[in-house]
């Protein structure tokens, strides 16, 4: 099928993992792509592959960056109809006292000042045609956790950013659509340095039994895999969805139903 024929979509941190998946699906879905990254061998390996698929270096806290791939996403392509506000990083689990501010300051910056910043600047390209506008958030934007008070922070801020800019784009009749996703426990790398660094800090037991009990406290009984969350982005992208904006959709197996 070619849900998004004819469509261009920007996917911020899109060289590997779950941005690198949505790149494939949505391209794969007849839609030109701009995939941004600071992972420059992985982002341009990603787009040499795939044709109508480009990648730019894009350090996301910078605005003038923001600007330039928004700006050069409307030269090669010549609109923008879907914004996938992906980029984000774990947090090195420690307490709220070990925490430092510059930690904290790292955190909050890449997980929800970029989604501003995507946002702020994607919405001037868009407004004239609408689209979809889809921030990931996280489970850990609707939960806590012990050790996490950074993401947890900004996730749950990109979690009302989206509700909030759902609400003020509708009613400015821009025709732009603004979702968030929530992941649960993906198998990606960021997942696995989370726990290897949790293990580290003496919050979890090793590795292996840290996934474990991930996995016994997923109802669904796995852990998910980068195409779970691709395929919900994808439905948010697609007109399948055309009567949603400001909702959050969980992709967890089941976690936060508990």
């Amino acid at each position: 099928m070619e849900r998004l024929k004819g469509k261009t979509a920007f996917i911020s941190g899109g060289a590997r993992g779950l941005g690198a998946e949505m790149a494939r699906l949505l391209h794969g879905e007849g839609a030109n792509v701009m995939v941004t990254d600071i992972l420059e061998d992985e982002g341009h390996a990603l787009a040499n592959d795939h044709e109508n698929m480009t990648f730019m270096a894009h350090d996301v806290l910078k605005e003038d960056q923001w600007i330039a791939t928004i700006e050069a996403t409307k030269e090669v392509y010549g609109g923008l109809d879907i914004l996938v506000n992906n980029a984000g990083i774990a947090h090195n689990a420690t307490t709220i006292e070990e925490t430092s501010y510059e930690q904290w300051r790292k955190v909050v910056g890449i997980d929800l000042d970029a989604v501003f910043l995507g946002c702020k600047h994607g919405v001037g390209l868009m407004k004239g045609s609408g689209g979809s506008i889809i921030n990931i958030s996280s489970i850990y934007g609707i939960v806590g956790s012990a050790g996490q008070a950074p993401y947890h922070a900004a996730k749950g801020g990109v979690r009302l950013l989206t509700k909030a800019l759902a609400v003020e784009l509708a009613q400015l009749g821009y025709g732009i659509r603004v979702n968030s996703v929530h992941p649960g426990f993906v198998g990606t790398d960021m997942v696995r340095d989370g726990l290897r660094q949790a293990v580290e800090n003496g919050l979890m037991p090793g590795e292996n039994e840290a996934i474990e009990i991930l996995t016994m406290q997923t109802p669904i009984g796995r852990l998910g895999v980068p195409r779970d969350i691709a395929n919900a982005v994808l439905f948010l992208a697609s007109e399948e969805s055309a009567w949603m904006t400001g909702a959050e959709l969980v992709v967890d197996g089941g976690y936060t139903a508990q």
